[in-house]
C-alpha cells in the first residue's frame, strides 16, 4: 500500500476468503493489532485464528457494529468480504439501520454501504479502500488463463464493457453477461451469482461475463471480486469467458482460480480500465 502502514486495523469481515486473505496480508505488511467485526452465519470461523479480537454480531445490527468499532480504540477500518445488500433487508435491522435506510432516497449497494461507511466515518474513524493490503491480489492486464478469448468472445467483451460502463453508471450493477452479441443479463440488486444463473438459463453454454467498477466507484467497499466460487458458477452455467479490470478487481486465491479455470477450459481476461 502507498500510505504508511497503520499499527492497528479493524476489519468488517463479510463472507468468503477475502477477510482471511486481507488479515494475512496486513500482518505481513506490518500491522500489529487486528480487530474484526464478524457476522454470525456469514463470516468464516477461521477469522478467529487470524486476528487478536473478534466481536460477533447478527446481520443488521448497525448500532452494535458502531459501538464495537468505537470501543476498539482503532482508527483505521476496512470493509472486506461479501455482504449482499439484500441480506440487510432479510435480516432484522435494528433501529439504527432502519433509520439509515429510511433516510436513503435510492437504495442500492452504493448508497447503502456508502451510508454505512459515512456512519463509521462520523465516529472519527478512517475507512480505507477495500483494496488496502490486497495489491498482490489485483492482476495486471492480460490473459490469466492458458486460453485467450477467441474473436467472438473478444467482440462480446468489447460490447460487455460498453454496456457495463453505462449500466453501472446508473447504479444498476457491476456485471453484464453477453453471448454472441446478445445481452443476456445485467446485474441488478440480486447480486452476481443470480445474474449468472439467470443468463445461463436464458442463453445456454458459451456466455461471456464482464465485471467492472463504475466510474467514480467508492473503493471503500463493494470492489469487484472474483474467486473459486465464481469459477464454480461459471462451470455450472457452462460460461466461456470472464473479463475484469486491471487495478479495480480482486482475484481471491488466484493460483487456484486460474488452475480450476484452465482445467475447465475457461478464459479469464484482465483489461485496462477506461474513463476511470
Amino acid at each position: 500500500m502507498n500510505q504508511s502502514v497503520p499499527e492497528s486495523l479493524a476489519i468488517i469481515a463479510g463472507k468468503g476468503a477475502y477477510p482471511r486473505l486481507l488479515a494475512e496480508s496486513a500482518r505481513q505488511q506490518g500491522v500489529r493489532r487486528l480487530f474484526a467485526i464478524a457476522f454470525k452465519k456469514e463470516t468464516e470461523k477461521s477469522i478467529e485464528t487470524l486476528v487478536d479480537t473478534v466481536v460477533w454480531i447478527n446481520m443488521g445490527q448497525l448500532a452494535a457494529m458502531l459501538d464495537a468499532l468505537k470501543n476498539s480504540g482503532i482508527r483505521h477500518v476496512v470493509m472486506a468480504g461479501l455482504i449482499k445488500p439484500t441480506h440487510l433487508f432479510r435480516a432484522r435491522p435494528d433501529a439504527a439501520l432502519r433509520t439509515l435506510l429510511k433516510g436513503l432516497h435510492q437504495r442500492n449497494a452504493d448508497t447503502i454501504f456508502g451510508a454505512v461507511g459515512d456512519a463509521i466515518k462520523n465516529l472519527g474513524l478512517d475507512v480505507l479502500p477495500a483494496s488496502t493490503f490486497m495489491e498482490a491480489h489485483m492482476p495486471s492486464p492480460g490473459s490469466l488463463t492458458r486460453r485467450a478469448p477467441g474473436p467472438v468472445e473478444q467482440s462480446d467483451i468489447v460490447l460487455g464493457r460498453h454496456v457495463a460502463r453505462v449500466t453501472s453508471g446508473l447504479d444498476i450493477g457491476q456485471t453484464v453477461v453477453i453471448k454472441e452479441g446478445t445481452i443476456l443479463a445485467v446485474e441488478a440488486f440480486e447480486g452476481t451469482d443470480e445474474t449468472l444463473l439467470r443468463a445461463g438459463r436464458l442463453g445456454g453454454p458459451g456466455a461471456v461475463i464482464v465485471k467492472i467498477a463504475k466510474k467514480g466507484h467508492d473503493m471503500r467497499f463493494d470492489i469487484p471480486v472474483i474467486g473459486l466460487h465464481t469459477i464454480k458458477v461459471m462451470r455450472k452455467i457452462k460460461a466461456a469467458a470472464l473479463a475484469v479490470e486491471a487495478g479495480r478487481c480482486i482475484v481471491l486465491e488466484g493460483k487456484k482460480v486460474v488452475a480450476q479455470a484452465d482445467r475447465a477450459g475457461l478464459c479469464i481476461m484482465v483489461f485496462e480500465p477506461k474513463d476511470v
